[in-house]
């Protein structure tokens, strides 16, 4: 059996508004383009990257560091792509 790709690393979230409402949402819609596993850990609390409930939970603030990770076999690229929306300081 193939080990699956797993990427897991800490990232600094610049958007101004934070993990809220309409960044969360399009992390989600994001992650749920792709077949890995998404997780989002904050201070050793960690939720699904395809839930927005979840991520609302996490109360993510800008400028504050997250683990974010992904696991499959489209892991590199769900992970760039989030990382991306993540440094990204204004999201349209």
């Amino acid at each position: 059996r193939l080990k699956m790709p797993h990427i897991s690393k800490i990232v600094t979230v610049k958007n101004s508004q934070g993990l809220h409402a309409r960044p969360a949402a399009m992390f989600v819609q994001i992650a749920s383009r792709y077949n890995s596993n998404v997780t989002i850990e904050k201070d050793g609390e960690k939720v699904n990257g395809k839930s927005i409930m979840g991520i609302l939970t996490l109360g993510v603030q800008t400028d504050t560091a997250v683990t974010l990770e992904a696991d499959g076999d489209d892991a590199g690229e769900v992970f760039e792509e989030l990382k991306a929306l993540l440094e990204k300081e204004v999201i349209e």
